[in-house]
């Protein structure tokens, strides 16, 4: 009698048990013989795989691994583990009876009794979207780490800028006051060796900006034909003769409106860039077409430029590293880096997107789309040339060194020139009177930089001339005050096209 107590109760244990495995539909549970062919199978192993039990029972396991997995013999190296250890567990691609794919975390515990391995027990979940997550928020990480890291840089850029170009701002401007001066032919070549790499150190500087983010942009419409053709013998020049460059513009391609400096440093770095991917030389080509954007971040009309060469191409693992700043593969000297990071900057100021394309031994193609400037409203050509000027200027400036050579240049161009410090001294030299025109820096000590100078003047004098200028600010982003701002470091031309342009603006008023 107790026996018989005692086989009811095993049944009824053993009942319940094969109940709940079968009636668990989150987990694939189910038994495999010591072969690995399948004997039992439950409700969730049907919502999982998509097998029914009639279909599956008697069928080996393997066929849940990928083909992959099961040509390099993965299913049996699991039941191996299992044998020798007592449990294999890992996360890995699965394959369901439709044939997509999931991801799993499998567990195979193996059954022994006296000893003897009778099967394996084997429990498989879905764990697709929890690993899709933790993907997702990875990615969210790195982003923002990125982000924090550029951040970082930016500032630590937007620092130091100010103070560089002041120094590139007293070696180019004395430069330029030399050159006049400079009698012989090595004398002249020792000065333009000066102006250049006061040159190289600016573009340099501007690159870093322009990769934070940090860069103030003077945007203006322009005729993407023309600036292609202005800087086109440039390009040929740096490419070498053993690089065919070829342009085609149409005529009917839209305005855009961008930072002529910008895209004309873009267009060098692209082109560069091209160059060095081809040793043994090539051929590079620079194309633009009107385009029309659908994506979520860029919808409507924009004009993609298109620079391509026929050189070594880039590997996958380093294509998506190229616009990150510092990154180079050439060797130490020949590259700083940051090349694709001004790219990659102007575009995201100018409001567009870069892509790169490439495939081994056969080339490369970066896309830069800007945005259509619908206004097709093209400025006026200014010339080049510095012209003759008269008055007397108010310099506003505390760096002794910078205003030297800015007084040089003022000078040079015919004007008379009252230095002063700070805004302080500026704002009584206006009240006593004779000052034609106010050149002022924007970042100075004291209570007053250069725009509330500018902005108390403008109050007070508003038939007075105004031009800012700076090697780099946050106070940039004021702009829209009204202001004509001249950036460090300037050559004589720009300062004299500067001077004409506002004079010209207040005469107006």
């Amino acid at each position: 009698m107790a026996k018989l107590k005692q086989d009811q109760d095993l049944f009824e244990s053993e009942r319940s048990f094969r109940l709940l495995v079968e009636g668990v539909a989150d987990y694939a549970l189910y038994m495999l013989d010591p072969a690995g062919v399948v004997t039992s199978w439950n409700i969730g192993g049907q919502r999982i795989k998509g097998y029914l039990p009639r279909e599956i029972v008697g069928q080996h396991f393997s066929r849940f691994y990928t083909p992959a997995d099961q040509s390099n013999g993965k299913p049996a190296r699991a039941l191996g583990i299992a044998r020798e250890h007592g449990r294999y567990e890992e996360e890995g691609w699965r394959v369901r009876k439709d044939g997509t794919f999931f991801w799993a975390s499998v567990v195979i515990d193996a059954i022994k009794e006296d000893g003897r391995l009778i099967g394996f027990a084997k429990i498989t979940r879905d764990i697709t979207e929890r690993r899709e997550a933790a993907l997702k928020l990875e990615r969210v990480q790195k982003q923002l780490a990125e982000s924090q890291k550029l951040d970082a840089l930016g500032q630590l850029t937007g620092g130091v800028a100010h103070d560089f170009n002041n120094l590139l701002m007293v070696i180019g401007g004395s430069a330029q006051v030399l050159k006049k001066y400079a009698g012989d032919e090595k004398s002249r070549r020792a000065v333009e060796a000066i102006e250049s790499a006061a040159r190289r150190g600016a573009g340099l500087t501007s690159q870093l900006l322009t990769f934070a983010r940090r860069q103030n942009v003077n945007p203006q419409t322009v005729s993407l034909k023309e600036r292609i053709d202005a800087v086109r013998e440039v390009l040929k020049t740096g490419v070498g003769g053993s690089i065919q460059l070829t342009t085609e513009v149409k005529n009917d391609v839209w305005p855009i409106r961008v930072d002529v400096s910008e895209l004309e440093t873009a267009l060098i770095n692209l082109t560069i860039n091209a160059r060095d991917a081809m040793l043994d030389g090539g051929a590079i080509s620079i194309s633009a077409e009107n385009v029309r954007l659908d994506d979520e971040a860029h919808k409507g009309d924009f004009v993609a430029i298109r620079v391509s060469d026929t050189g070594t191409g880039i590997p996958p693992d380093v294509l998506q590293k190229v616009f990150d700043p510092f990154f180079t593969t050439k060797p130490v000297g020949k590259g700083t880096g940051l090349g694709l990071s001004q790219v990659h900057g102007f575009a995201y100021q100018a409001g567009g997107l870069v892509a790169v394309a490439s495939e081994l031994g056969k080339g490369t193609t970066v896309t830069l789309s800007l945005p259509r400037d619908k206004s097709g409203i093209l400025p006026a050509r200014s010339p080049g040339a510095e012209s003759s000027g008269s008055g007397t200027i108010l310099l506003v400036e505390d760096n002794p060194d910078v205003a030297a050579a800015s007084t040089g240049l003022l000078e040079q161009l015919g004007y008379a020139v009252r230095w002063v410090c700070n805004a302080e001294e500026a704002l009584a030299e206006i009240d006593a009177d004779g000052i034609d025109l106010v050149f002022s820096d924007i970042v100075m000590p004291g209570r007053m930089d250069g725009l509330a100078l500018a902005q108390a003047i403008r109050e007070k004098y508003p038939r007075l001339p105004i031009l800012l200028t700076t090697g780099y600010s946050d106070t940039l982003r004021k702009v829209s005050l009204g202001f004509q701002i001249l950036r460090k470091p300037y050559e004589i031309h720009e300062l004299s096209q500067a001077l004409a342009k506002v004079t010209a603006r207040w005469r107006e008023q």
